[in-house]
């Protein structure tokens, strides 16, 4: 049991917590012993948002034969389809089950979760619901009844009759995919994840997508994406993507494949692969440093002309925390400014069109239009350097928030110019911590970021956005 808790750990710690539903074909004593855990879990929830649990329905063990369950006395209140997309994203909810009587997954969903089956097409077109062989360990939260319960479904004498799970270990039996079709029959002691509110992409809806359109050739598309737009789909949501939506424009019948990507809140310079060879080629291009990408940022505040070199914490998570000084262990992030302007702020009109936020920012007068060459390619590379010279991207509501902190007191940041001056009494997890706390969310819409040009094979195949949002 120790090798199946270390193995399924990774899984489940990052799964927002979702509602508690009956335990559907799970016995009565089980379905009342696990409900009494969850009231006092939710208890546990109620103080602290950051807390995670392990949600489950129907954890029993395959060869245990359910009874028929009760009606649910109080009924989720009735979905709709998905499509036409909703203005907001409804609150998270994420649901964990363990199959205990096999059948097609829509049928199941259906009655674990009581949802109409129009519904539950709609999250596995969307790719929101996934499986595993065997289910996850319940996080540190989880109450000592749901960890009994946790280690009966999945107790060796168990497993060991599963025909499907024979030669695997326990890491792979664990590993999660996408369910893909309606009729996909799922095993008992399966384990399914059902993200029952996918976050949703409204603006996808509102672009011309052939307009977006700057090259098409017969190995790849060029596409000039809009901010607020996803790539190609996220872990809840691969219909509302930008993959999607050029590849309908074009009226392809193969669909376009992701090559790189780009923030959400970012615009510009996009290439597609029409194929999974051309996909290969240019991942080899970007390994090789053939791929060169030139950036418009506009900036809250002057940057000198440069290259400027900070490193980044190596941790895959937001926001990105980088140091002025050499920390062993962080990657080196280098861009260079080619050139900064001073141009007007944008006004409230544009601001509201794009959901624009300016987080306090003390003056609003000017803005700095800066071309960046990036050196490296780090994930939010830009954003956070030009954060930490004090020079935030305009709209950048996760990591302006942090720079007006700093410029009120400097030694908020354990990491900047300052730290010597004042020195820091926390150890280092502590003040990384306190240093996150100071950063804001992921910006809705747009922030003012344009990956303007993008060429390769030097400047064989070169390509320009047009005009960014704030002109």
């Amino acid at each position: 049991m120790a090798t199946i808790a270390a193995g399924f750990a990774s899984i489940i710690v990052n799964l927002r917590a979702s509602n508690r539903r009956t335990l559907a074909g799970a016995p009565v004593s089980l379905v009342r012993s696990l409900a009494a855990s969850a009231h006092s879990l939710n208890n546990n929830n109620r103080t602290s948002q950051q807390r995670k649990r392990f949600q489950s329905s129907a954890l029993v063990s395959p060869d245990v034969t359910p009874s028929t369950p009760a009606a649910s006395p109080s009924r989720y209140p009735e979905y709709h389809r998905l499509l036409p997309c909703p203005s907001e994203n409804r609150p998270p909810r994420v649901e964990h089950l363990v199959v205990s009587v096999g059948g097609p997954v829509l049928e199941y969903v259906c009655k674990a979760l009581d949802l109409p089956p129009s519904y539950v097409a709609d999250l596995i077109h969307f790719g929101a619901v996934y499986y595993a062989l065997v289910c996850p360990e319940p996080p540190p939260t989880a109450t000592p009844e749901e960890i009994r319960i946790f280690k009966e479904a999945t107790a060796p004498s168990v497993l060991m009759k599963r025909s499907s799970i024979k030669g695997k270990t326990v890491r792979e039996a664990q590993k999660t995919f996408r369910i893909t079709h309606v009729n996909e029959f799922v095993e008992a002691g399966t384990y399914l994840r059902v993200h029952v509110h996918p976050k949703r992409s409204p603006r996808c809806y509102e672009i011309d997508w052939k307009s977006r359109i700057i090259a098409v050739t017969e190995s790849y598309v060029v596409l000039d994406k809009p901010a607020g737009t996803s790539v190609g789909g996220t872990t809840d949501n691969l219909e509302e993507s930008c993959a999607t939506f050029a590849t309908r424009a074009l009226g392809f019948t193969e669909p376009l494949k992701t090559t790189h990507q780009i923030d959400n809140c970012t615009e510009g310079c996009l290439v597609l692969a029409r194929t999974k060879e051309y996909c290969s080629v240019f991942h080899g291009k970007i390994r090789d440093k053939k791929v060169k990408k030139l950036y418009l940022a506009l900036a809250a505040a002057p940057l000198p002309v440069g290259v400027i070199t900070h490193y980044m914490r190596r941790v895959n998570m937001a926001p990105r925390l980088i140091s002025e000084e050499f920390i062993k262990g962080w990657p080196l992030c280098q861009l260079e400014v080619l050139e900064c302007k001073k141009v007007p702020w944008p006004n409230s009109v544009t601001e509201a069109k794009y959901c624009v936020e300016d987080c306090g920012w003390p003056s609003k007068d000017f803005a700095y239009e800066c071309k960046i060459n990036l050196l490296t390619g780090r994930t939010h590379q830009i954003r956070a350097q030009l954060a930490a010279c004090g020079a935030p991207i305009v709209g950048d509501s996760m990591y302006m928030p942090a720079a007006i902190a700093e410029m009120i007191s400097p030694a908020v940041n354990p990491f900047g110019k300052y730290k010597r001056q004042y020195p820091i009494e926390n150890d280092e997890a502590v003040s990384i911590q306190e240093r996150v706390a100071y950063h804001g969310k992921e910006p809705s819409v747009a922030i003012g970021l344009q990956a303007c040009q993008i060429s390769w094979d030097d400047g064989e195949h070169f390509y320009e956005a047009g005009s960014p949002w704030w002109r």
